[in-house]
């Protein structure tokens, strides 16, 4: 049975939109703990687009449950991690001209880079995870590099139209987390989970944690943070 990270992102996105000081999020994080959420997630973006310095400090500081810091493979932000020291780290791609995390992160490709920053993590006790494509040269070589866990990325999933196309993304899933746990990794997933298509996710043993944000986000506007975080968390305790 996986267990439900929060991520509270787009909590800090209406703050910005104003430029004013709430929606708190660290308000929004006591609220999905309250509502038994195993973790809560984060981006620390290079542009601080949402959420931002003062927020992660803060977050450091209150969150009782796993605090996971999602982060590029910039210079000055892992210097960040370093300092703040959360429970983990999740290396993710990362773009300016993007709105949300696009793909997964280059592992194959940027191993070098890769293994020094899990090294930098570990030095600090910091879990390390990589957010990727369901693909083994990615998931091989996260395992080369140290990390810990990889997050695979469920969008090709939640894109998916067509029963055969889903079927397809859900079968890419599993092997991957075959692939993950054959390399020794823990395996979590995320990106584009809804209410409505997070049950077939569910479903798949061994898939540690969920990393949700947008879609509860969304509904927690409409019914309040607390009931929209007890919402997933049943669908993903109990799949159909």
């Amino acid at each position: 049975m996986g267990l439900l990270n929060v991520n509270i992102d787009h909590v800090a996105t209406i703050r910005q939109a104003r430029r004013t000081d709430e929606p708190d999020p660290v308000w929004a994080a006591m609220q999905c703990e309250l509502a038994g959420a195993n973790g809560i997630t984060v981006h620390l973006r290079k542009d601080r687009r949402h959420i931002n310095d003062r927020d992660v400090r803060l977050l450091k500081d209150t969150v009782a449950c796993k605090f996971n810091l999602e982060i590029g493979m910039d210079p000055e932000v892992i210097k960040i991690a370093e300092t703040l020291c959360p429970d983990q780290v999740t290396l993710v791609p990362e773009s300016r001209a993007e709105l949300t995390t696009e793909g997964g992160l280059d592992c194959a490709g940027q191993l070098e880079r890769l293994t020094e920053t899990v090294k930098r993590m570990h030095q600090k006790g910091i879990l390390v995870s990589t957010f990727i494509l369901p693909q083994e040269q990615h998931i091989l070589a996260t395992a080369e590099s140290g990390a810990d866990a990889v997050e695979l990325h469920t969008g090709q999933y939640t894109n998916a139209a067509g029963d055969a196309h889903i079927v397809k993304h859900l079968n890419a899933l599993r092997d991957g987390r075959d692939a993950a746990m054959a390399a020794g990794l823990i395996v979590h997933a995320g990106h584009g989970l809804t209410y409505r298509n997070i049950h077939p996710v569910a479903r798949i043993e061994h898939l540690c944690e969920f990393n949700i944000g947008h879609s509860i986000v969304s509904r927690a506007v409409l019914v309040g943070m607390r009931r929209a975080v007890e919402q997933m968390n049943k669908l993903i305790r109990q799949p159909l």
